[in-house]
């Protein structure tokens, strides 16, 4: 099959990427060529703006994807230009989204009043009844930040009736040159020896669908290959959703670090550790329908995935930091309140 990616260079798209060569499917990748990630000699390049992709049309039935892949759709334009750029040249457009889309993620951000959807969360779960969730944070360094929105996205991708659409809502994503660091917050107080891991107690309780990069990817790889997806919505992610807690639990058991988790009472916390989130509504996503209907299986284990993600993260951090979030004093001085 002919695969034709859209940013596929980042964080998720190169794994991808390596899936899609190695079950022997031919791809193409269109990206500005401002960043040349390590993708198997096969790989074909075309280089240019997303922004304007009707420019390209040439050099895109010139390849005759039979689906194109969009990994980075962040406004509701950008999906419809992709829409029309392939209409009547790919028979399929899959479209990479996110599980921020549910309706908890407003009550989580404190957007909305709605009591907390039940959780895990399925495909059918209700959306967000506020639109552009970033628009008017300006400390976000993102160029998008104003017109953001995945549930556009997804109506827009299923709005166009010449191309037959699968959308894939994706959980936090972690593991090796995540620029995220998603593990570092905990990591860091291990690698620190810290005695202890203040968590508050709702916090503690709380789940949040995770997925590591290489087994998303291999989702991603299976749901743009298999021709059962079309006209479908996956959650992608882990089977099993630990608590905060937990995560914190088996994080230590791969580091090796012998500290205590110590929950206190959200406002018992020292301030940099008080996030400004609801805890009581959850964004764990049920998985089960890629893997019913796909037969999707997560290639690495948790235990490995925390490994590698470990290895690599070890190498971006090395004693105490100076960063405000890495507060110990104040870390110690909470703890000694609490006895």
């Amino acid at each position: 099959m002919k695969v034709l990616a859209i940013g596929a260079t980042g964080f998720i798209g190169p794994p991808v990427v390596r899936h899609l060569d190695g079950q022997g499917h031919q791809v193409a990748v269109f990206h500005r060529g401002e960043t040349e990630a390590e993708l198997p000699g096969s790989t074909r390049h075309i280089h240019g703006d997303r922004n304007n992709l009707s420019e390209f049309r040439d050099a895109f039935e010139r390849f005759a994807p039979e689906v194109v892949l969009d990994v980075v759709p962040y406004t509701e334009a950008q999906i419809r230009q992709t829409a029309e750029a392939f209409s009547g040249l790919a028979d399929r457009l899959v479209v990479v989204s996110s599980s921020d889309v549910y309706r908890n993620y407003d009550g989580w951000r404190g957007e909305s009043t709605h009591p907390p959807d039940p959780v895990p969360l399925g495909e059918d779960a209700p959306l967000r009844e506020k639109h552009y969730p970033y628009r008017g944070y300006e400390e976000l360094d993102f160029e998008y930040a104003d017109d953001y929105d995945k549930i556009l996205v997804e109506k827009a991708a299923k709005s166009r009736s010449a191309l037959s659409s699968t959308i894939l809502r994706l959980p936090a994503v972690y593991g090796p040159e995540n620029e995220q660091h998603r593990l570092r917050a905990h990591l860091q107080r291990m690698v620190d020896e810290r005695p202890f891991i203040l968590l508050g107690e709702t916090q503690a309780q709380w789940r949040w669908t995770h997925g590591y990069v290489e087994n998303v990817a291999a989702a991603i790889a299976l749901a743009a290959t298999d021709e059962q997806a079309a006209e479908h919505i996956y959650n992608v992610g882990e089977r099993e959703i630990p608590t905060e807690a937990k995560r914190v639990q088996k994080l230590a058991e791969i580091v090796g670090w012998t500290g205590e988790v110590v929950e206190l009472p959200n406002e018992e916390l020292p301030g940099h550790l008080q996030a400004p989130f609801n805890w009581q509504y959850e964004l764990a996503t049920d998985t089960s329908r890629s893997r019913d209907e796909l037969g999707y299986r997560e290639p690495v284990s948790w235990e490995e995935a925390l490994e590698q993600t470990v290895a690599w993260e070890q190498m971006n951090v090395s004693g105490t930091t100076e960063d405000d979030q890495f507060d110990y004093a104040a870390e110690d001085e909470a703890v000694e309140k609490a006895l």
